[in-house]
């Protein structure tokens, strides 16, 4: 057989192969098809037909015989056209084994990062379960030990006395007074300070901005002093003052500081001091204990008890930002009536002070407020500017939202004796 007869055998069945194979994204196969059609020069036998045809084809088989070498460089032609193609195939399904395979493998990884990622989320609800159960054993071990020494103080206080609680009124000598039952209960209110006001730290670095405000005074009274922080604060500072608490509790924490504080009701305090004596009164987060009557007389004796132009400076809760109100006020069981600022300030001129300053603090974060949305301002659009409208009229009331709920977790007024 011709070695041209031979290629295009060859060609052929490659041809053939090739009819069943996907078709090339991006290559157009019909240039091939045609090759494989038309390579030889006298075409393709005719089946049958007329006479002129089958004549006409003996005549293109004598001109393809005076024309074997081209008819052989088109066998040689189409037969590396056909090996290409053929290789082009194999490298394509090749690649697309790869591919699977190579998918197999990134599917198998995103399913162990799936099980990982819910094991750690498995492991850190675990961790906060740990979290906050040793948070509440902290909490229920500082309830102890306070417990254990202020019944250790108490039993001094009894043995130093020299008698044992006597029996009254049928009452079995075994039981405390009632005094002395408030005494041994007030460790709780010190536990309670410690876990939802804040530590010691947290609240000296509160008050510190006051200090300013009594650089220049003497003889300071800190009304409800806890923990002493503020009164640690003005010893540093080289400013005399005195602390009293109705928490026996708190005051012992206050001398075990060497602070000067002493257990009082604040009303009976100031009213056993000479007119004139204090130099500065200082009450933080107090005031919203107080019966509004007991606030009023409170007032009144602070106002003849301080040096004229001696400060006042009294902290509370902001009761106008509704956060501070239902995440701070309400928790605590001690608190008698939440005050506004404008009533506080109106109690403090009613009283005769004077220079009354409302100072906010403690802001509530920005992050954690609601956030105003954008929206597109595309000139001439009458979707968008209506969008822009919606925009606008949301983020006006996103504003009166967080001015309600979400503004100044405390104030302090500030005023001065004339």
């Amino acid at each position: 057989m011709p070695a041209s007869h031979a290629s295009a055998t060859s060609a052929e069945a490659a041809a053939s192969r090739r009819r069943s194979w996907p078709e090339l994204p991006g290559h157009d196969l019909s240039e091939v098809d045609r090759l494989n059609a038309s390579w030889r020069l006298a075409g393709t036998p005719p089946a049958g037909g007329s006479l002129a045809r089958r004549l006409l084809y003996k005549v293109r088989l004598l001109a393809a015989s005076l024309l074997r070498p081209q008819e052989t460089f088109n066998a040689t032609v189409v037969r590396h056209v056909n090996r290409t193609v053929e290789s082009y195939h194999a490298i394509h399904e090749t690649f697309e084994a790869t591919i699977e395979q190579c998918q197999a493998v990134v599917d198998e990884t995103l399913r162990h990062r799936d099980a990982l990622a819910a094991r750690d989320r498995r492991q850190e609800l675990g961790m906060e379960s740990l979290v906050a159960a040793h948070h509440e054993l902290r909490a229920a071990v500082g309830v102890l030990q306070q417990a254990t020494q202020n019944l250790k103080r108490e039993i001094v206080r009894l043995a130093d006395a020299g008698a044992p609680v006597a029996a009254s009124a049928g009452v079995p000598s075994s039981l405390p007074s009632a005094s002395t039952s408030d005494a041994l209960d007030s460790h709780k209110y010190v536990g309670f300070e410690d876990q939802f006001r804040g530590s010691a730290d947290d609240i000296r670095e509160r008050v510190a901005e006051y200090l300013p405000i009594f650089a220049a005074s003497s003889d300071v009274l800190d009304i409800g002093c806890g923990r002493g922080e503020f009164l640690a604060l003005l010893r540093e500072t080289g400013v005399t003052a005195r602390g009293i608490d109705i928490n026996r509790a708190m005051v012992q924490v206050c001398r075990e500081k060497g602070l000067h504080a002493e257990e009082a009701d604040a009303l009976e305090y100031l009213r056993a001091l000479p007119d004139g004596s204090l130099g500065g009164l200082f009450a933080a987060q107090v005031i919203e204990h107080l019966d509004p009557r007991y606030l009023t007389r409170l007032l009144d004796a602070a106002f003849d008890k301080l040096r004229p132009g001696a400060p006042i400076v009294l902290e509370t809760i902001n009761p106008a930002c509704w956060f501070a109100f239902f995440e701070s006020y309400i928790r605590d069981i001690t608190h008698v009536r939440p005050i506004h600022p404008d009533t506080l300030r109106y109690l403090l001129v009613a009283t005769g002070f004077q220079q009354i300053d409302i100072r906010y603090r403690a802001p509530y974060p920005e992050h954690e407020k609601l956030q105003p949305v954008s929206a597109p301002r595309e000139a001439g659009s009458s979707s968008a500017s209506s969008i822009a409208d919606w925009a606008d009229t949301l983020n006006a009331n996103v504003e009166k939202i967080n001015r309600l709920l979400f503004t100044w977790l405390d104030y302090a007024a500030i005023g001065r004796r004339p």
